[in-house]
């Protein structure tokens, strides 16, 4: 029987890549508690290859779906744009503990703490040094990537390689900063809340500014390939959202825990 698809829908095909991702990231869980235990980095590898191996094939496959078989029509936009939306919103919310944490802590310090913010014996960040050149670049690169966005809406295609390669070295460049500073870093996760709630907050927001990074340079290649167009550019557009949530979140952490909790 002849398969005949008269609906805007895209109904996938079966992949294996769902299955190999679960095992590479149980395999990459697995190696991290074997190397906090045993110092053997082997299964953390393996599960790194694993999962790298599965992403490069998945993301493959999508960018297939979208470009060259023409399965993202308007109504399965309409559905991915809605899907990042919420997805945002989630990290809204997971951001959102962390906040919650800081400033429970920090409103009412227990005297366990000193009584006091930041806790007895913690010398923390001078937020006009490092951490106010990573909001300058984090800005920028907000900048830089609204002026891809537009350029690319204009058919400008030179302008739009410019503004991608850009935001992708001030990612870059941040990621190397919060990396310097958590190296020079006077304290711990292990000192106190403090300690806690800086790293756990800072530390996955510089997991986010990572991920996004990654996510446009993806975009980065898929444009040098021609995959976008003036008006079919989605995957560049939910990574555009993606890191000026970013930038927002970062904005808020230097505000409230950098110079606020100082």
């Amino acid at each position: 029987m002849k398969n005949s698809f008269n609906h805007p829908f895209h109904l996938v095909d079966y992949s294996p890549w769902p299955l190999t991702g679960a095992i590479g990231v149980l395999t990459l869980v697995t190696g991290i508690t074997k190397w906090f235990h045993n110092f053997n980095m082997n299964l953390l590898m393996l599960g790194y290859i694993i999962v790298l191996l599965t992403m490069y094939q998945w993301w493959r496959d999508i960018c297939r779906e979208g470009t060259l078989q023409g399965k993202h029509t308007m109504l399965v936009t309409k559905g991915l744009r809605w899907g990042m939306i919420l997805f945002i919103i989630s990290e809204v919310f997971f951001f959102l503990s962390f906040f919650w944490a800081f400033f429970h802590s920090s409103l009412s310090p227990t005297i366990e703490i000193g009584s006091t913010w930041p806790p007895v014996l913690i010398l923390p960040f001078n937020p006009f040094q490092i951490p106010l050149l990573n909001t300058i670049i984090l800005i920028t690169s907000g900048v830089t990537v609204t002026w891809a966005h537009h350029a690319i809406m204009e058919n400008n295609f030179s302008q739009m390689s410019q503004g991608l390669f850009l935001t992708i070295i001030l990612g870059i460049y941040f990621t190397i900063l919060q990396g310097y500073e958590y190296f020079e870093a006077p304290f711990s996760i292990a000192d106190s809340i403090y300690g806690s709630t800086f790293f756990m907050a800072t530390g996955f927001h510089g997991l986010h500014v990572m991920i996004g990074t990654m996510f446009l340079l993806i975009c980065l290649i898929r444009h040098m390939n021609n995959h976008f167009s003036k008006n079919h550019h989605f995957g560049f557009e939910a990574a555009a959202w993606y890191w000026h949530f970013v930038d927002v979140v970062w904005l808020f952490l230097y505000i409230s825990i950098y110079w606020w909790g100082n």
